[in-house]
């Protein structure tokens, strides 16, 4: 696309000195090479509407030792560098770019404790970039800004309004350095993720895979007496088990009102006999997150109630999937997904007509539709190096050989849905016509999400292949307790 900074094959080939991990999992796909770290950085940098400093910040090591620590994902996707408390240093001046990497020194008595610094004689070896200890950050900036006084930042938490630790870090440059102007450069990069290589893609594939036989292992868990963290505990197991390093976001277990809770993670309910359960999990790869949604009927049978509400979802995950097509407009997927949910609704009676609306404002004068009641986050997100993860149809606003998203509709009967009604006459009056249907479909949760890549020709592969039709869900868990 013109305009679009694209990483060059050349450069993807090229200084690919290895994988920056020496030992994967059986069966993994290779991990990217130095060469695509460096292509990815020649793109920032060409991406760039003026000389300056290229400055991106590592996440912060915690205070306590004993805390995990994840890299910032950002710091990541440019250097492939794992440890805390470094920084990427580029300078771009008259058409030449040259890059210096700050780590922390080699410090056996610390090392000790968090484990071994790779040190900034090793970091050209280990990561192609010339290393420099991070106590020289500092000094080094202020010099390059004096030449150069614009920094392109990209930072740990973007530019939130002066309150992370990157933030400070540049406030301070500024005081010693008057004349600098900061610009953030963390856009120019996202822009850039949004752009999977075949590299990404094969890890985000591994990263599914795992994901679908953590499912399988979750639907076996799924039993009336048990606890949502036991489900909890035999997805995240697998994770570990297949060479996955951690989940890739919060793992939802969400049974019976809980699964009505978009982001619900306390997975500390016991499961009854009659209820759904949501179970949101995805596994990390290699730093590749896969996202992928099952409700399960606990017992294994779906009743009447529940086998309605779950139809219409799978049948609005179905219309978006038939509007994923190279080419494809992003936003026709929404489009088709909504029409089946307000049709769906309605026909349940959980809405007056597709169409309907309620006061949204205590006044009346906002008028929201009536489906979004019950339906209440986007369709899907791109996944990558994070769970929501920029894609190139967000760039675009099509469809393009190399996106990589997922589609995700749900309807939730929150037993109180109507309670948080605008006290107006109009919405008295409709929640007088809902409350029958309300109460008949309370509690009930459902989140169908998969995970798909538009393939070079178009079209349209789904990566979670697994389960997802009323009989195939009813058949898999019953077979799970032969």
């Amino acid at each position: 696309m013109p305009g679009t900074p694209i990483l060059s094959a050349a450069l993807l080939i090229a200084a690919a000195a290895g994988p920056i991990h020496a030992q994967r999992p059986e069966g993994a796909p290779p991990a990217v090479a130095l060469g695509e770290f460096a292509a990815r950085r020649a793109a920032l940098a060409r991406s760039l509407t003026t000389d300056g400093v290229v400055l991106a910040l590592s996440a912060h090591e915690p205070r306590e030792d004993y805390i995990a620590f994840f890299q910032s994902t950002n710091f990541y996707y440019l250097t492939g560098v794992r440890e805390p408390d470094a920084a990427l240093v580029g300078v771009r001046q008259k058409g030449t770019v040259t890059w210096m990497l700050f780590v922390q020194p080699k410090e056996p008595s610390r090392e000790i404790w968090t484990g071994t610094r790779v040190g900034p004689q090793q970091a050209y070896t280990r990561w192609g970039i010339a290393g420099r200890p991070i106590t020289e950050l500092v000094r080094a900036l202020d010099s390059l800004t004096a030449i150069v006084p614009t920094v392109h930042a990209v930072a740990e938490q973007g530019f939130s309004g002066g309150q992370s630790v990157d933030e400070q870090f540049l406030a301070a440059l500024k005081q010693r350095v008057p004349a600098v102007t900061v610009r953030n450069a963390s856009r120019d990069v996202s822009r850039l993720r949004a752009y999977k290589s075949d590299a990404e893609l094969a890890l985000l594939k591994r990263s599914t895979e795992i994901t679908v036989e953590a499912h399988a292992a979750a639907a076996k868990a799924v039993r009336a007496g048990g606890f949502e963290y036991e489900v909890q505990a035999d997805v995240e197991r697998e994770f570990r088990r297949r060479g996955a390093e951690r989940p890739s976001f919060a793992s939802i277990v969400g049974s019976g009102p809980n699964g009505t809770t978009l982001h619900y993670s306390a997975n500390d309910r016991q499961m009854q006999a009659g209820e759904m359960v949501v179970v949101d999990i995805g596994s990390s790869f290699d730093g590749y997150a896969a996202d992928m949604t099952r409700s399960y009927p606990v017992g294994g049978q779906f009743t009447a109630e529940q086998r309605a509400i779950y139809q219409v979802v799978r049948d609005a995950q179905a219309a978006a999937e038939r509007q994923a097509r190279g080419g494809n407009r992003a936003s026709a997927m929404n489009d088709s997904a909504n029409a089946i949910l307000a049709q769906g609704l309605a026909d349940l009676g959980l809405i007056e007509s597709p169409r309907a609306t309620y006061d949204c404002s205590i006044t009346g004068q906002m008028q929201c539709p009536q489906y979004r009641l019950f339906y209440l986050h986007g369709l899907g997100h791109g996944i990558g190096l994070e769970v929501h993860d920029p894609d190139r149809y967000e760039v675009e606003g099509t469809l393009q050989p190399g996106s990589v998203f997922t589609i995700e509709p749900g309807l939730y009967v929150r037993e109180n849905v109507l309670d948080v009604l605008p006290d107006t006459p109009r919405n008295a009056e409709l929640a007088g016509k809902l409350k029958a249907a309300v109460a008949r479909y309370r509690n009930i949760g459902v989140r169908i999400e998969d995970d798909y890549l538009i393939a070079k020709d178009g079209s349209l592969t789904w990566l979670t292949r697994s389960p997802r039709e009323i009989a195939e869900i009813e058949t898999a868990m019953r077979q799970s307790r032969l």
